[in-house]
């Protein structure tokens, strides 16, 4: 529970409306509380750390302000919002976020009526926003609805879509403006700097309630926007601000500009805001913020501070002595600078994840090498199908969930061209702490599907490297789909060798039924199959299968179990079911997978765990199928 004596003020409010019996005078007080109870908070659990430092003021002014949650309040990339889920009821029980059972570290719709949109993924506040201002107004209902967007997320092309849109409502007779206001949190990682005193006093002006007055009245003087005078009127605001502060995009697509405003100046943002809640129309409140603002190691290290783990607030992150097994994420990375030394068609290509996707180390050695192309994952794969054409050998970097946006380009763009792209999957199948939304848990499902493809999942960290290998020297488009964290702890080797393309790995030689395992969950697979006497299999290909593996064992087996960490339906084991009945071979098969179902955040073991995909899981479920495995056969070993 809160600390009244520490937080005399935040531990009075519950829910928006207890902020909102405080007086204005108060609120930069409780923006200091709200900011020391977060970085409390985080420090005991981890979680995501300086976007919400970034946005204290911002949250304490939008919910004084506004009436949430009848007015809508849209956030866009999730990890902005652990102070707007503390001032929305869920402020002592914010240190279970991202755990089992606890607070969604994003929002989310079934978690709190103050979420009004879920968000995992950036860029969706805009059209969002603007579909509920558009189903408000044709119900005639005059609530507010306002969208935050920041942290980069205005990089993608879908931002500037909603913006196209909204803004270019009302041009025609007979239509309606949307009454939407888009905050955009520029805190330093987004779109333009804070280029000083001059845009601060433009800011002040440009959010003055007598410059808004003319301009509203000057706006009915002149009548129809469409008439000449109002359209040379129009025109001379938006190059006489062109001038002096980046307005002019937004201008030009309809939205009315205020700002730049100093994001963490309270009284100076609220008097914006109280200004802009009166007026009609689209509407764009430009701030500036800092990311990890209020602690001085999350401020001189943004990128570092952006999500943690537990630590000390005094003395800030810790690395932990002793060597650390290499995860995935760090095996790509190796490879990939391996790879580029001894291949200079090489190119490197990721949607903003370079820390994430591993591309560190490859953007300092190779920079010119080197593509960050902001969120905007069709771009990066289209890109990468534009290079391919011209004989280099591009590698998209990008996490599995985030290839979903990018779908379309998989498909049109590489596969149907059958251009030579070689896709790194991270994140594949059970992520955890982060939710369904991050969760790779249907890339083997919607990959397998797509002709032209290889699509490979790796046992272990070695094969990981090789399997990298071999997609890279594959001629066309291929995927190598590995999880997030570390791996049974295989030594990588050096080399740079690769696999027979469509070749799977007998593990284990046995008998009656054949365990058919996937990328992660082999080592599983293995034990079961040393406990009960069965054959297992490594399968490495998703696409192609090992035809004539399967067939041969299908025909000295009374069963196959098809392993994986995907859902069951259109993944890995369907097309080994595919493959029979194609065959003509009726076999048991028990297929075992992640579920029909949108899993909600926990660790990964406990997910695993839930879906019956670890070991206890995988051993009880053949068990229920075949009992009669509980007197296992003495087993024989062999390897292919």
């Amino acid at each position: 529970m809160i600390d009244p004596q520490r937080y005399p003020r935040l531990s009075r409010i519950e829910v928006p409306a207890d902020l909102r019996q405080f007086p204005e005078e108060e609120l930069p007080a409780i923006a200091d509380e709200l900011r020391a109870y977060l970085i409390e908070q985080v420090a005991l659990v981890g979680g995501h750390f300086g976007a919400g430092l970034g946005v204290i003021e911002l949250t304490v002014a939008l919910h004084w302000l506004y009436e949430t949650p009848v007015d809508r309040l849209v956030w866009d990339v999730g990890h902005q919002t652990y102070p707007h889920k503390i001032l929305t009821g869920r402020r002592d029980s914010i240190h279970t976020v991202k755990q089992k059972d606890g607070v969604a570290p994003f929002p989310k719709r079934e978690e709190s009526q103050y979420d009004t949109f879920g968000v995992g993924h950036s860029s969706t506040s805009i059209s969002a926003a603007l579909g509920m201002a558009i189903a408000l107004q044709q119900m005639g209902d005059e609530r507010k609805v306002v969208a935050v967007i920041g942290d980069g997320a205005m990089t993608a092309g879908m931002a500037f879509e909603a913006l196209n849109h909204a803004g270019g409502m009302g041009v025609e007779p007979g239509s309606v403006e949307p009454d939407l206001l888009v905050i955009l949190n520029d805190n330093q990682m987004s779109i333009s700097e804070n280029v000083g005193g001059l845009t601060q006093m433009l800011g002040r002006l440009t959010g003055s309630r007598t410059l808004n007055a003319i301009r509203e009245g000057g706006k009915r003087l002149l009548g129809d926007k469409n008439k000449p005078a109002a359209k040379f009127v129009k025109r001379w605001e938006e190059h006489w601000k062109g001038m002096f502060v980046p307005s002019t995009l937004f201008e030009e697509m309809g939205f009315h500009y205020t700002g730049p405003i100093d994001g963490h100046d309270l009284p100076a943002l609220l008097a914006a805001m109280k200004t802009l809640k009166t007026l009609k129309g689209p509407q764009l409140l430009h701030i500036i913020t800092t990311k990890g603002k209020g602690y001085e190691l999350a401020e001189g290290d943004q990128i570092g501070y952006h999500a943690v783990g537990p630590f000390d607030p005094s003395t800030g992150l810790v690395s932990k002595p002793g060597a650390k097994k290499p995860t995935y994420t760090d095996v790509f990375g190796e490879w990939l600078c391996d790879m580029a030394a001894a291949e200079p068609k090489l190119l490197g290509i990721t949607p903003a994840m370079r820390e994430g996707s591993g591309l560190v180390r490859f953007s300092k050695e190779y920079p010119q090498r080197y593509f960050d192309v902001a969120i905007a994952e069709q771009h990066a794969v289209t890109l990468a199908a534009g290079m391919a054409c011209e004989g280099a050998k591009p590698v998209v970097a990008i996490y599995s969930t985030f290839l979903q946006r990018g779908y379309d380009q998989l498909v049109h763009d590489v596969a149907i061209q059958n251009l030579d792209v070689l896709f790194a999957l991270d994140r594949g199948g059970v992520v955890g702490p982060d939710g369904a939304t991050h969760a790779g848990n249907l890339d083997l499902s919607y990959l397998r599907c797509v002709p032209n493809m290889v699509v490979m999942a790796p046992s272990d960290e070695n094969e990981c490297r090789q399997m990298l290998s071999t997609g890279y020297h594959f001629h066309g488009p291929a995927a190598v789909r590995y999880p997030r964290g570390t791996g049974p702890g295989v030594a990588v080797q050096p080399t740079l060798d690769t696999l027979p393309i469509g070749k799977a790995e007998l593990r284990r030689q046995g008998s009656r039924v054949a365990l058919l395992a996937f990328g992660a969950i082999v080592p599983a697979a293995e034990k079961v199959a040393e406990e009960l006497g069965l054959t297992v299999v490594n399968m490495r290909f998703v696409k192609p299968l090992d035809r004539a593996l399967v067939l041969e064992l299908a025909r000295s087996h009374d069963g196959f179990v098809t392993l994986e960490d995907n859902v069951v339906a259109g993944g890995a084991g369907s097309g080994v079911a595919e493959l029979l009945a194609a065959e003509g071979i009726t076999l048991p098969i028990l297929h075992l997978g992640l579920p029909d179902e949108y899993q909600h955040h926990a660790s990964r073991e406990q997910l695993l765990a839930e879906a019956g995909l670890d070991v206890a899981g995988i051993r009880g479920a053949v068990l229920h199928r075949w009992p009669q495995l509980a007197q296992p056969a003495a087993p024989r070993t062999a390897a292919i």
